[in-house]
């Protein structure tokens, strides 16, 4: 996998992605991501990369014959890649696009906005998508290319120990993930979960599946095709719960409480005191 991130702020960039986990995997050669200055391609002495927009306005845009020089040099020196520009105005990053930007591609070039936003006449010419980090605003496109980058590459074979370690984490089967203890075993009063302790590792693995459903928001299940074995292990959980279970009428159900894609309302995740409602009926566990 390689990675190409045009950007005003490439220090930026490599401080944060050439240490730790992706610095090792790209010595050990597993992927590549390189920085490109988007400054070096201008043809101005004061290297300037943007201007007043076209219709008034205040701010200025980026020009697109920098950021088109700095996109052929990519794509003469290392092949075309899938190019991407971070903007709010493009698909939501979510798990399953990091997913499929991993399967379907092997070089990506992620192009950082900055200032009041890009010339359109490079999108329409260069870019084969937008993605978005969600509805807010930042200040350019360094944060969420690294995000991108981070996210697509710890999946590829070698830059983590095994797929395990990416696999188990939130969002991967639409869950997410269980809690997580260290030592000590107690810590101001808290106590690590007993089964945890037991060395039982089938047990350990079921309370963690448990959790995993136990700890899911509403917006962390697809509501339209969720797994079947989602669906059973919600039956599971369900069943699991119902000595707790009290009949609550419909006029004192919590309205404060999120109602889950399968009818189950939770709240105060991740703590040993989870409400939650199904149906008509609320428990306490």
């Amino acid at each position: 996998m390689r990675i190409d991130i045009m950007t005003l702020f490439p220090d930026s960039v490599d401080a944060m992605l050439n240490v730790s986990i992706l610095g090792r995997a790209q010595q050990r050669g597993y992927i590549s991501i390189q920085s490109h200055q988007i400054r070096q391609y201008t043809t101005n002495r004061q290297m300037q990369v943007d201007d007043y927009p076209y219709g008034g306005g205040r701010g200025a845009v980026m020009q697109a014959d920098p950021l088109y020089r700095c996109w052929s040099h990519i794509v003469e020196t290392y092949g075309p890649g899938r190019t991407i520009f971070l903007s709010p105005c493009g698909r939501t990053f979510t798990q399953e696009v990091a997913k499929e930007l991993k399967a379907r591609y092997d070089h990506l070039i992620l192009v950082c906005g900055h200032y009041e936003g890009v010339d359109q006449r490079f999108l329409d010419e260069c870019v084969d998508e937008e993605i978005s980090m969600g509805d807010f605003v930042l200040t350019g496109g360094e944060i969420p290319a690294m995000a991108v980058a981070d996210a697509v590459c710890r999946m590829v074979p070698g830059v983590l120990p095994d797929a395990e370690c990416f696999e188990e984490e939130s969002h991967w089967n639409g869950l997410l993930e269980y809690p997580q203890y260290s030592r000590p075993a107690e810590w101001h009063g808290r106590a690590v979960p007993e089964i945890l302790l037991s060395g039982d590792h089938g047990k350990v693995a079921a309370w963690r599946k448990k959790q995993s459903y136990k700890t899911c928001s509403p917006n962390s299940i697809n509501p339209n095709s969720p797994p079947r074995q989602t669906k059973r292990s919600w039956r599971r959980l369900r069943r699991s719960l119902s000595q707790s279970i009290r009949i609550v009428p419909p006029s004192a159900r919590s309205p404060e409480l999120p109602v889950s894609p399968i009818g189950v309302q939770t709240e105060q995740s991740r703590t040993g005191k989870t409400r939650a409602a199904l149906g008509f009926y609320s428990f306490t566990s």
